[in-house]
């Protein structure tokens, strides 16, 4: 028995076999879950990238800016797993403009798309599911270290800070339902998403350098294994909390 025997998971953001979602969609898998995968826009990649699991699951479309597509969600899902155990937010975007260290000319439009994707989505996915999770359980959601300005990353540290907040405030009001809401704050990844941002390289760099514990950036296994154990009963009285996977970079002075 894993520690996920019996649990329904929903997970998003399995982009690629590089992605943490796709780590924690696997793992999830061998560790006793049945999942489902959303995608947006196009599906068929997400679905070709489901059939290197070890089950490949159902692939649901999923615009976290589409009202129709969140309010449909709770049936869509409950399709495929009747009800849900765990939620893993992946989900996160900022245009080009509001990356690279162009902070200070970055257009509002530009910075609402960063929120409404990166942020506010993650209360809408946690709203969406809630229907499904009459017996309680676990949103997880995908951070990256907020207490800091770092080069290059602009608005979306603005979004991850507002993202953490998000969390406090759902894990306040979810609570009466059951339900534990916390972050695992990963350190840079060689991800599709990190790919996206100019000055990439700058984290690269250092990194590795940096942490006590060492870094490997191509590694997305330790991050995918702290949201299993979030998404487990493991941690049933720990709730708005972010738990740092990231060698120790956040801890010390460097």
């Amino acid at each position: 028995m894993g520690i996920l025997d019996g649990k329904r998971l929903l997970v998003t953001g399995v982009l690629t076999d590089a992605s943490i979602a796709f780590s924690v969609a696997k793992l999830a898998q061998e560790q006793g879950a049945t999942i489902v995968l959303t995608g947006f826009g196009r599906l068929s990649l997400v679905e070709r990238i489901a059939k290197r699991l070890p089950e490949p699951p159902p692939v649901i479309e999923l615009d976290v800016q589409n009202t129709e597509h969140l309010d449909t969600l709770a049936d869509r899902v409950g399709e495929h797993l009747g009800g849900l155990d765990g939620v893993v937010h992946s989900i996160g975007f900022a245009p080009q403009t509001a990356l690279g260290g162009n902070f200070l000319n970055t257009s509002w439009e530009d910075v609402a798309t960063a929120v409404h994707v990166s942020t506010y989505s993650f209360k809408s996915l946690a709203v969406a599911c809630l229907p499904l999770m009459k017996e309680g359980g676990a949103v997880v959601g995908l951070d990256f270290d907020a207490t800091k300005a770092w080069p290059v990353y602009d608005w979306m540290g603005v979004a991850k800070a507002g993202l953490e907040s998000c969390s406090r405030y759902l894990a306040r009001d979810l609570g009466k339902h059951g339900i534990r809401v916390n972050l695992v704050a990963a350190g840079p990844l060689r991800t599709m998403a990190a790919k996206s941002i100019p000055g990439f390289a700058e984290f690269e760099d250092s990194w590795p350098a940096k942490a006590p514990l060492g870094w490997d950036l191509t590694d997305t296994v330790p991050a995918a294994k702290a949201c299993l154990a979030l998404l487990s009963d493991w941690f049933p009285a720990t709730t708005g909390e972010i738990v740092h996977v990231d060698g120790g970079v956040h801890a010390i002075g460097a």
